[in-house]
């Protein structure tokens, strides 16, 4: 039986391998404690047996007592929405709807073998697809399915169409109300919680640091504050944030607040004192720090208005103190290098605001209009009406990106779809007497990779035999009376309501076989011979998963991450150069490839999900992995950053010296970028050298840090500090962004040597 596991609880195990008191080891098998999963059990108990009594002892019809029961489970167990109540019950509704169109059409195509198999391919790939859209369509798919498989696989005629769709309509209903009652927090809940921890552990480190107070106990409090965010973010297999708008804020104010909590790091690494920037600069990184608290504030649930109007007005202060000569040329690049963090992240904290009020839900139409473009490259401007529509399309075009042998959603469902129908096909040709428990053996198995499949199939098998042994000994011991059933049917269900994601996969499967037996028994008494059935079922169906998961993509997610590294670090180099050329004003539009690196971002952070997610040791280190994706996140803010309209240089200048050497350090990070795309690759399919040069071989090197040109003043000469007294802020802007980019080059050679290594082993290895 498929389960959600509780990622909260999940982790709570792993943190906690021995006993409180004594030092013992805790076993194994047994679950921890999780309030969510407690309030899950408490509804499942609530709901379930009063469900399956009105439906079977007062009605007296089977067939909706069997969909009211397995209803009840889809709603209240499988399924696991968050958000506000308004959402929650609009993912119940969508669930509702979207279940009976499956149930309807599973019991059509019943009775036809091979065409029960024909049709489970395209209904169980677009449900698993739907899930890209966001966390409750996610959390919705192994519900749908399961109302999907269970009439496909239990040949009916259409005249049972009527008791069904009643008992799971029912079933719905009741779930629906029980969930709205009885809320738990959700991931979204805590992923909110962790930014605003982060938002303001970040505020309080700077506005320490701009009064000269700044303590390596705030620095450790802060960067663990950000670790904590960014564990939150990528604890779950499915994205904690949707396609939806505030949940396309959430996502994009997490990002920001890692950005922005580099670039404080940055700043106050030992080069610089930001105590002693100049007045315009302090009160521009105080103001900074107020917008983070803001945004912690608005995390929180506070009613809080940003002031936008005084941060633009600190910025101009900065800006223009930049532009006057000093008359002091030895302190130039100190000066620079100020007004350059300042401004860097007075922007991503009013980015991170703005999101932060998208996220809040209290956000004017045109602050969603203008931080759209930074999500999908749409228009910033025009009507509220159009502006709805333009993020319509941009949603939409994100999902349609999926559609992709590249994106990690999209393998999962193909190698979803054809385990199913294979599933359904066995069932029918073996003539088992359960055959949907062969697709329901399947669909709990059935991982990203051949050895996460093949060792779940074990602890399936493994926990199904347990199972099926207490289940025999208890009919043995209080026989298959009614009245023994009914009694015992609340704490069945209790436990296999909460065992999942508080225990071992097969301690879920064990729990699931019991509730079987006094469910089947109450519906039919056949005794022990029903746990028989299902562990001979459950075989078959393990035996099908092993197989696809051995013929389809084996190697799993980890291969999907490596190439969309690679594509990630390819689309974030062209956006960079079309924001580089665009800033210093060489280019006459906004850089046209935001799209591309925003898709890109959004495919690899769904491979990574999916990579984490999956059972067995891992090839690549958690930190190299990161160490990669960060910098793929690095270079697509870097790029936002100069492409915003306010740093758009004035003038032609592509006659500039100076410009002219940004653009080729510029060239210089992006071919960088490129060869590593290409080690990080699929092997032998990376992007062709450029003719006349060789394939890159080893390490690539990262590109010199010093910006060429006479504005990096790295040197310390009198001269080179004086080019950029009263130099252009633009210039100064796209130098300082060049630098900092380059400067965790160094950083990411290492990790893509050894995930190329990896890349090369085969997969059973």
């Amino acid at each position: 039986m498929p389960v959600v596991a509780a990622p909260s609880a999940g982790r709570l195990r792993a943190r906690l391998p021995r006993a409180a008191h004594g030092g013992t080891r805790r076993p194994a098998w047994l679950p921890v404690w999780s309030a969510a999963a407690a309030m899950r059990a408490l509804r499942a108990v609530i709901v379930v047996p009063g469900l399956f009594a009105l439906t079977f002892k007062v009605v007296g019809d089977p067939q909706m007592a069997l969909f009211a029961g397995f209803g009840g489970f889809a709603t209240l167990i499988l399924a696991a929405f968050g958000g506000t109540s308004r959402d929650k019950l609009t993912a119940h509704l969508w669930l509702a709807v979207v279940g009976g169109a499956a149930l309807v059409a599973g019991t059509a195509v019943s009775g036809t073998a091979w065409l029960a198999a024909l049709v489970t391919i395209p209904v169980v790939f677009a449900t698993f697809f739907a899930g890209v859209a966001g966390p409750n369509a996610a959390s919705g798919v192994t519900a749908a399915l399961l109302v999907y498989v269970l009439p496909v696989a239990t040949p009916a005629t259409v005249s049972v169409v009527p008791s069904r769709l009643a008992g799971w309509w029912l079933a719905s209903a009741a779930g629906t109300a029980a969930v709205l009652l009885l809320p738990v927090r959700s991931p979204g809940d805590r992923l909110r919680a962790a930014a605003s921890a982060c938002a303001a552990a970040l505020a309080a480190h700077l506005e320490a640091a701009v009064r000269g107070e700044a303590t390596p106990a705030g620095r450790e409090a802060s960067l663990a504050a950000k670790h904590g965010l960014m564990t939150a973010f990528t604890a779950t297999p499915s994205p904690p944030t949707g396609l939806a708008t505030a949940g396309q804020g959430l996502a994009s104010t997490v990002q920001l607040l890692e950005w922005c909590s580099g670039l404080v790091c940055d700043a106050m690494d030992g080069h610089l004192e930001l105590n002693r920037a100049a007045p315009p600069d302090r009160e521009l990184l105080g103001v900074a720090a107020g917008m983070l608290h803001d945004v912690a504030a608005l995390l929180s649930g506070a009613d809080v208005t940003p002031d936008f109007t005084r941060l633009e007005r600190a910025r101009a202060a900065s800006t223009a103190r930049q532009r006057e000569p000093s008359g002091d040329t030895a302190g130039a690049g100190a000066r620079a290098a100020h007004a350059f963090h300042a401004q860097a992240i007075a922007l991503a904290a009013r980015s991170a605001a703005a999101n932060a009020l998208i996220a809040a839900r209290r956000a004017s139409p045109e602050t969603v209009a203008v931080q759209r473009r930074q999500w999908y490259g749409g228009p910033q401007d025009g009507p509220p009406a159009e502006s709805r529509l333009a993020a319509l399309a941009g949603a939409l075009g994100v999902v349609a990106r999926h559609a992709s042998i590249r994106s990690v959603w999209f393998r999962n469902s193909a190698r979803g779809a054809v385990a199913l129908a294979a599933a359904v096909g066995v069932a029918d040709v073996s003539g088992v007497q359960h055959g949907f428990w062969v697709v329901l053996g399947t669909l709990s198995v059935l991982r990203s990779n051949a050895a996460g499949t093949g060792s779940t199939a074990m602890r399936a098998l493994a926990g199904t035999v347990g199972g099926f042994a207490v289940g025999a000994a208890l009919l043995l011991g209080i026989g298959t009376a009614p009245a023994a059933l009914w009694a015992v049917l609340p704490a069945a269900i209790l436990v296999a309501a909460y065992v999942p994601g508080t225990a071992p996969f097969a301690a879920g499967q064990a729990a699931f076989t019991i509730l079987v037996f006094v469910l089947f028994n109450l519906l039919v008494p056949v005794g022990w011979t029903v746990g028989l059935l299902r562990l001979q079922d459950v075989a078959l169906g393990c035996a099908v998963s092993v197989a696809v998961g051995v013929l389809f993509w084996p190697r799993g997610a980890g291969a999907v991450v490596g190439d969309d590294l690679a594509d990630a670090f390819r689309r974030g180099a062209a956006y960079l150069t079309q924001a580089v050329d665009w800033a210093l004003g060489v280019r006459g539009e906004p850089p046209g490839t935001a799209v591309a690196a925003v898709t890109a971002g959004i495919r690899l952070d769904d491979a990574l999900r999916g990579y984490l997610a999956e059972q067995g040791a891992k090839r690549i280190t958690r930190a190299d992995l990161w160490r990669l994706v960060m910098a793929t996140m690095r270079l697509r803010l870097t790029a936002n950053s100069l492409a915003c309209p306010h740093s758009g240089a004035s003038g032609d200048g592509s006659a500039d010296p100076v410009r002219a050497a940004l653009r080729r350090t510029a060239a210089e990070l992006a071919g960088f970028y490129e060869r590593i795309a290409t080690q990080v690759g699929r092997p032998g399919h990376g992007a062709p050298a450029p003719r006349g040069e060789p394939a890159p071989r080893g390490e690539p090197a990262p590109p010199a840090v010093p910006v060429p040109g006479g504005l990096d003043g790295a040197d310390g000469t009198a001269d080179a500090d004086a080019a950029l007294d009263g130099y252009d802020p633009c210039t100064l802007w796209v130098r300082e962004h060049l630098h900092h980019l380059g400067s965790h080059a160094r950083e990411i050679p290492g990790p893509a040597t050894r995930l190329a290594e990896q890349r090369r082993l085969p997969w059973w290895r």
